[in-house]
């Protein structure tokens, strides 16, 4: 293989010669590659103007025009000169935080995680209606309609079985799932409430928010000092904006698709609480209440199979949508 040949010497005599030419220029001298003898480093020069000259325009024009500007007036006597301010110092400052944007990474797979099991039975009531089986009920709906959208899914249990919260966001992970959507059906002390709310990861100062945290996250296993530490990374991952964008987009697919057969349901909104299962995952998360067991009516409603479909087919709707939005791709392109 030929050796190949440095050019940086030949891009330094460039620009050394280009500044010359500019400086015999400006002092009204001819330049130097005009004067006699010069035929050899002319034609060298316009050669190498034709190679070079692009790469080291734009590093050449500062020196060039520093050259060419002549020095600031000295101030009168007695005038004080005011100082220039010193540039900030960012060496040590913190990063500024990546935007979700900056990394749009495709949906492929889907980790659903069907709340409680087990021995913990989540919420329930008289008649028999449990969470931890309509969370199972309704996951398997849903995994069945993104797999025939193309989507892969994950369930992080797939029978009556206890996990920890630390194993369902583990379980996710050793999956590599692209995203985590965790089911719950909801108990409001008012038993008058009713209605849908997602959540992403973050902290609050609502006390009800607080409170259906510490219940969610009871039996965790995590100490205090550790919960401190695992709530630090809240504000450094990128995931947390991600999966308030999830949370949004499914919170609108179910408040506006089940509006449509439950005309009186609450939308009651996106919001950030400091769910451990949300925090042990390492992909955009989200945990969604999809109903009030608390509720009568509501209640009434989740008993009937029909009534959990259209609550599976709803988050289907609003995990495509997000799909579909980080990847770019408007529902008619995906449907052409």
């Amino acid at each position: 293989m030929p050796k190949r040949k440095d050019v940086s010497p030949l891009k330094r005599r460039l620009l050394r010669e280009l500044v010359r030419e500019n400086v015999d220029l400006k002092d009204n001298r001819l330049p130097r590659s005009l004067r006699p003898g010069a035929h050899r480093l002319r034609t060298t020069l316009r050669v190498l103007a034709l190679v070079l000259f692009p790469a080291v325009l734009l590093g050449s024009t500062q020196l060039i025009t520093s050259l060419q500007t002549p020095p600031p007036p000295a101030p009168p006597a007695g005038v004080a000169v005011p100082a220039r301010p010193a540039p900030p110092d960012r060496r040590f400052g913190a990063p500024e935080p990546i935007h979700a944007d900056v990394l749009p990474l495709a949906v492929h797979r889907v980790a659903i995680d069907p709340g409680h099991g087990g021995t913990d039975f989540g919420a329930h009531i008289p008649q028999g209606l449990r969470e931890k089986d309509l969370t199972l009920d309704i996951s398997n709906r849903l995994a069945r309609l993104l797999a025939a959208d193309g989507f892969e899914t994950v369930l992080t249990r797939k029978g009556d079985q206890h996990l920890s919260l630390a194993e369902r966001g583990a379980r996710a992970s050793q999956e590599r799932a692209d995203v985590f959507v965790s089911i719950h059906v909801n108990w409001i002390e008012d038993r008058g409430s009713r209605g849908v709310e997602t959540y992403y990861l973050g902290s609050t100062l609502d006390p009800f928010l607080n409170r259906l945290a510490a219940e969610e996250n009871r039996g965790s296993g995590y100490s205090m000092a550790e919960m401190r530490r695992l709530l630090d990374r809240i504000y450094a991952d990128v995931r947390q904006e991600s999966s308030r964008k999830l949370a949004s987009t499914v919170q609108s697919s179910l408040y506006h698709s089940l509006r449509e057969v439950n005309p009186v349901l609450e939308d009651r909104g996106v919001k950030a609480a400091p769910f451990i299962v949300l925090l042990t995952t390492e992909m955009p998360a989200i945990l969604a209440e999809v109903s009030c067991l608390s509720n009568d009516q509501e209640a009434e409603m989740l008993a009937k199979p029909l009534y959990r479909q259209f609550i599976a087919e709803a988050l289907a709707a609003g995990v495509r949508s997000y799909a579909d939005a980080v990847a770019g791709t408007s529902p008619a392109e995906k449907g052409s």
